[in-house]
């Protein structure tokens, strides 16, 4: 069966960095696209970044480009979000999302001094 497990949240100051990561199995990983999303507290899901099945095309959300950067292991079967001069405002439930609609669980991102 399909699984999407992330991991790599946390709380960290303002400014600071983390990398998230989304192992995936069930599936084959490398003919599909795959997504982050987050959802802060009392706000709609949002699509953060998005990246090609063999990693050649990515989008970001206007937000956070220039900040984050999406990236995938198809060897690892995993896809990572990279996430660099983190602002209050990227506090949020952290999801990664294959483009076929099957959503992880979700990591918890603090961003807070």
């Amino acid at each position: 069966q399909v699984q999407l497990v992330e991991s790599g949240g946390g709380l960290v100051q303002p400014g600071g960095s983390l990398r998230l990561s989304c192992a995936a199995s069930g599936f084959t990983f490398s003919s599909y696209g795959m997504n982050w999303y987050r959802q802060a507290p009392g706000k709609e899901r949002e699509l953060v970044a998005g990246i090609s099945s063999v990693g050649y095309s990515t989008n970001y959300l206007e937000s956070v480009k220039g900040r984050f950067t999406i990236s995938r292991d198809n060897a690892k079967n995993t896809v990572y979000l990279q996430m660099n001069s983190l602002k209050p405002e990227d506090t949020a439930v952290y999801y990664c999302k294959t483009s076929f609609g099957f959503w992880g669980q979700g990591t918890q991102v603090t961003v807070s001094s």
